[in-house]
């Protein structure tokens, strides 16, 4: 048995789901002719209080269609040092934007409206223009911790004073909402732009969405455009992402049940050093020799990744079953 712990994004479509990937009625959506497209758009635009949506191939892909629209070059993002915009994007901020960056130390990759008003730039022609908030819940690196709304809502005010825009990488704000039971459309009052992944604890196996006003999204569609991110008959990968929607919501919670009972076996083993908090399905915990531990691991059938230099991370998802979960806590109380 091989246990997959490396990513959520690891999960394979059920039979279910390939099933209503292979039903799935489909046109050509460059043409704007794909109807399963077409719902998978509106669908998530409407759970979450919005215009429109942009099905795209990747969150990198909707998170920097996001920031070409939301600034324009010699700007800047204030963001979190630990974003996924920033760390794992390739440097497409830079690249497919032209803009700059604010890197902030947030809490476990969490900012406050106080951080935010100290780092946006004034008025000056040796200063970049302080133009985007963009915030990630969860927060990967910081070991899937998520927002408290009401701070999300008093960055809101911040942003509003100063005329700065608000993207959302919500990659697995799903988790969140899972932990919070918040409203998902609260959400789309307070951005301007969210970018929602279907790949991960939602179990498709491709995709993400873009959601905005029509306004930003019909831009975004020329912006997907030239990222080379349009595509024909989508509508079978769309498919998924309705599937996924509708039944794969609620089954997150068993996702963050055995990351905590990781947690709790991972305290038992002596070369654990430090454990993450554990708010979702992810696991961060410190050890001496990370490239030692995973070799053991692996050597056992349990795959995780490094995660710093001292740091491994597992993600619990979907295809990591209760019968799983023994296993790997047999495999960690051997080593």
């Amino acid at each position: 048995m091989t246990i997959e712990l490396r990513s959520d994004t690891f999960t394979k479509p059920d039979p279910p789901m390939l099933a209503a990937m292979m039903a799935a009625e489909v046109g050509d959506d460059v043409f704007g002719e794909d109807p399963t497209v077409t719902a998978l758009e509106n669908k998530l635009a409407a759970m979450l209080g919005m215009e429109a949506g942009l099905f795209c191939p990747s969150g990198t892909m909707t998170n920097q269609i996001a920031i070409r629209v939301n600034t324009q070059p010699q700007d800047e993002v204030i963001c979190d040092r630990y974003s996924h915009v920033y760390l794992y994007e390739g440097g497409g901020m830079m690249a497919n934007s032209g803009v700059s960056v604010a890197l902030l130390a947030g809490n476990r990759g969490r900012l406050t409206a106080s951080q935010v008003e100290a780092a946006i730039k004034p008025d000056d022609v040796h200063a970049p223009v302080s133009r985007l908030v963009s915030l990630e819940n969860t927060m990967n690196k910081g070991g899937g911790s998520y927002y408290a709304l009401s701070e999300i809502q008093k960055i809101k005010q911040v942003a509003d004073r100063h005329g700065l825009r608000m993207h959302l990488d919500g990659a697995r704000l799903f988790n969140a909402l899972t932990e919070t039971g918040e409203d998902p459309q609260a959400y789309g009052r307070l951005f301007d732009t969210i970018s929602i992944c279907l790949s991960k604890g939602l179990g498709a196996p491709v995709g993400s969405v873009l959601l905005g006003d029509a306004a930003t999204i019909k831009r975004a569609r020329r912006v997907r455009k030239v990222f080379g991110g349009g595509m024909r008959q989508a509508g079978y990968l769309a498919a998924a992402g309705i599937y996924a929607l509708d039944h794969n919501i609620p089954r997150l919670a068993d996702d963050h049940r055995r990351a905590r009972q990781l947690g709790e076996a991972l305290q038992e083993c002596s070369f654990v050093k430090d454990i993450m908090p554990i708010d979702t399905n992810i696991v961060i915990f410190s050890v001496d020799d990370v490239s030692k531990i995973l070799a053991q691991l692996k050597a056992k059938g349990l795959l995780a990744v490094p995660f710093g230099p001292h740091e491994i991370r597992f993600v619990t998802h979907l295809d990591f079953t209760d019968k799983h979960l023994d296993e790997a806590v047999r495999i960690l109380r051997s080593l």
